[in-house]
């Protein structure tokens, strides 16, 4: 358990996403691996995440003084580039949108546009947090691979979401990315659904897509998940400026919320495991 040192009365118990395999279990990583660097993002996120996050997980009215604010860096869940010719840019308001909930509800340091990242651009490492969504066909190259599988194995998470045409590929890419860790479907007492916000039905119904219910996956390596995939939802299109679907404003509200819930998850340690009953989570819908 990773405990942040600050006054017992807003103390945040957060467990620290830990690198997976060998070196884990051994000395502590290689000075300037990826597994330092990503540490290193990660202490900043998670003092600026427990500075205003009090015990009961509820968030507090950001503070001036958080440890990445300090520093003039935001913080941000960066918007994964890919090839296969699928519309990796759809929703330009989804994130920004997702930013401001991350600020207001969890305190964070977020930034106020959008970062986008390509997985042989060189900087993966600033951002513990890759979201990818489209409509189309999902292509990573070889190379591509080797660097994702390093990133989640160190400690990142791949947040995707189906926009709609996205499934097929996906699943192809994660089979061939992890061929021994297959996405697991996710109970309704998973903690994802109450890290922040309450969701005892599961993942939120967004849109129609193929009439299913809308289902929550992840990959979980070592008990800790890296990647989380929502399936017959529609997150990302929840996330835009309202007017763009006109959507019930129920169902927009849901949606940040559920995407609130994602990263609070992932400040604790992405766990896989069922809470006990009775959690003190706010209600999402």
């Amino acid at each position: 358990m990773f405990r942040i040192g600050l006054p017992r009365a807003r103390r945040a118990s957060i467990r620290a996403p830990k690198p997976i395999g060998p070196r884990a279990a051994g000395a502590g990583p290689r000075k300037g691996s990826p597994a330092s660097l990503l540490a290193l993002i990660l202490l900043g996120v998670l003092s600026a995440a427990a500075a205003s996050l009090p015990a009961t997980g509820r968030a507090e009215e950001p503070g001036n003084g958080s440890a990445v604010a300090s520093t003039g860096k935001c913080w941000a869940v960066a918007r994964l580039k890919y090839g296969g010719g699928g519309d990796w840019y759809a929703g330009p308001t989804m994130l920004v949108n997702l930013s401001k909930r991350l600020k207001s509800d969890l305190g964070l340091p977020a930034c106020p546009d959008e970062r986008q990242v390509g997985l042989l651009d060189g900087n993966l490492y600033d951002y513990p947090i890759l979201f990818m969504t489209g409509h189309g066909n999902v292509a990573f190259s070889e190379e591509e691979r080797k660097v994702l599988r390093e990133y989640l194995l160190r400690g990142g998470l791949l947040f995707a979401d189906d926009n709609y045409g996205l499934d097929t590929s996906f699943r192809r890419e994660m089979k061939i990315l992890f061929p021994n860790h297959p996405l697991v479907a996710l109970d309704n007492r998973h903690p994802v659904f109450s890290s922040h916000w309450k969701f005892p039905q599961g993942l939120p119904k967004i849109h129609e897509h193929d009439g299913k219910r809308a289902t929550a996956y992840v990959v979980a390596i070592e008990g800790r998940a890296v990647v989380f995939y929502s399936h017959e939802s529609d997150l990302g299109n929840g996330w835009e400026d309202h007017e763009v679907y006109n959507d019930p404003l129920e169902l927009h509200e849901a949606a940040l919320r559920m995407g609130v819930n994602v990263v609070a998850w992932f400040l604790q340690g992405a766990p896989g495991g069922v809470p006990p009953r009775g959690d003190r989570a706010q209600t999402g819908s």
